[in-house]
């Protein structure tokens, strides 16, 4: 599971997709209260902070728009409360552009 902390303008295919479905995912965790991944590091960073994960998320539609792909799972607005800036992380920026550099993919880090 993984949030990336970079402009989505620079991930590849796979990142921005990829990172849209584990939103999906810690969105519900947190949301709903499911257990699956609710004590994994990138879960818990976000508790508390659903208004800058909504942002994120809004982030990542608008590039996949502009990519040209079409987007049909919105988030609810309404739970998008707390915290609007995201400044916890698993591993830094700096430290996500070495890791995206490592896997060799079209990410423009």
């Amino acid at each position: 599971m993984r949030i990336w902390d970079i402009s989505a303008k620079k991930l590849c295919r796979n990142h921005l997709l990829g990172e849209h479905r584990e939103l999906h995912a810690i969105w519900s965790v947190i949301i709903y209260g499911k257990k699956g991944y609710s004590r994994h590091p990138e879960t818990l960073r976000w508790v508390g902070k659903l208004k800058s994960l909504y942002a994120r998320h809004e982030e990542l539609v608008t590039e996949m728009g502009r990519r040209g792909y079409k987007h049909k799972s919105p988030l609810d607005a309404k739970f998008a409360k707390g915290k609007s800036e995201q400044i916890e992380f698993v591993n830094s920026v700096k430290e996500q552009i070495i890791i995206l550099r490592g896997k060799k993919c079209d990410c423009k880090v």
